[in-house]
C-alpha cells in the first residue's frame, strides 16, 4: 500500500478520491485548502471509520507547503484548482493570475518540493489532474483551459524527465461531472461582469450546468488509477469522451481563420 499525498482534496472529486483511496488501504495524506474543510474532513472519516490524514494545504501557501514536505510521498496528485468563466477579451488580469499561481505554479513549486526524495529512491509517481478541456478548449473558459494545457505540457515534459529515474508521471482528464466546481467557475464570473460595460454578452451556461454527470463514477476510476502500476498516460473520463477529445485535436489542425 501506498503513502498518497493529494490536494485540493476539501471538496469534490479529491474529497471523494481522498476518502475512497483510505479506504482501500492507502496512507492518505489530503490536503485541504482551509481550516473549515480539514475539520469537516476528518468529521467525515471519523463518521465513516475511514483512517486518513488532513493536513491543511493551500497550495500556494509557503508555509502549508512546508508542512507538506515532512510528509513521505510515494505517489503526488496534484489536484486542487480553482476555475474562472469569462472571456479573455475582458477578464480581469488579476483573475487570470490566480488561476496559474493555484492550478499550475504552486504545483510545480510542490513537485521541486516533494519528488527529490521520489528520485532519491528511484521510486514513485506523480499524477496530475487536468481537465476535458486540457484538450478540448471552449469559448469562455478560456483562462480555466490554459491553466490545464500547461499541466499537460509540464506532465507530458516530466514522463520524459522522471521515468528514465523511476518516477512515473500521468494525466487524470475529468469531464463535467457534478461537484459544484463548475457551478462555482461560472458564478464567479458575476463578481466582475458587468452587463452596462461588457464587450461580449455573457454566455448561457445553464445547459453546460444541468447535464453534468454523477461524480462517484470519475471517484471510482482515480481511486482505480492513481494507485495502479500499470495504465495508461492519459486517464480521460467518461470514456464516451475520449473519442470527442481525439476528433477535436483533429479538428483544431483543419480549421481556417
Amino acid at each position: 500500500m501506498a503513502d498518497i499525498l493529494i490536494t485540493g482534496a476539501g471538496s469534490g472529486l479529491g474529497r471523494g478520491a481522498a476518502l475512497g483511496l483510505a479506504r482501500a488501504g492507502h496512507h492518505v495524506i489530503a490536503g485541504a485548502e482551509i481550516w473549515p474543510q480539514v475539520r469537516d474532513l476528518r468529521a467525515e472519516a471519523e463518521r465513516t471509520g475511514v483512517t486518513l490524514d488532513v493536513i491543511k494545504l493551500d497550495v500556494t501557501d509557503p508555509a502549508d507547503r512546508a508542512a507538506a514536505r515532512r510528509h513521505r510521498a510515494d505517489i503526488l496528485v496534484l489536484n486542487a484548482g480553482v476555475q474562472e468563466a469569462g472571456a479573455v477579451v475582458e477578464i480581469p488580469m488579476d483573475r487570470i493570475r490566480r488561476s496559474f499561481e493555484v492550478n499550475v505554479f504552486a504545483h510545480v513549486q510542490l513537485v521541486q518540493d516533494l519528488v527529490p526524495p521520489m528520485l532519491a529512491r528511484g521510486a514513485g509517481k506523480v499524477v496530475w489532474v487536468s481537465s476535458a478541456v486540457g484538450i478540448r478548449t471552449r469559448p469562455f473558459i478560456g483562462v480555466y483551459a490554459a491553466t490545464k494545457h500547461a499541466i499537460e505540457a509540464l506532465a507530458w515534459a516530466m514522463k520524459g524527465e522522471l521515468e528514465p529515474r523511476g518516477v512515473r508521471v500521468a494525466v487524470i482528464n475529468p469531464g463535467p461531472y457534478r461537484t459544484g466546481y463548475n457551478d462555482t467557475g461560472v458564478e464567479a464570473m458575476s463578481q466582475w461582469w458587468d452587463s452596462s460595460t461588457a464587450l461580449l454578452d455573457r454566455p448561457d451556461f445553464a445547459d453546460f450546468l444541468e447535464h453534468q454527470r454523477d461524480p462517484r463514477e470519475m471517484v471510482e476510476e482515480m481511486v482505480r488509477v492513481i494507485p495502479a502500476d500499470h495504465h495508461s498516460f492519459r486517464t480521460a473520463w467518461p470514456q464516451e469522451m475520449r473519442q470527442q477529445l481525439r476528433e477535436f485535436e483533429s479538428q483544431v489542425w483543419d480549421e481556417t481563420t
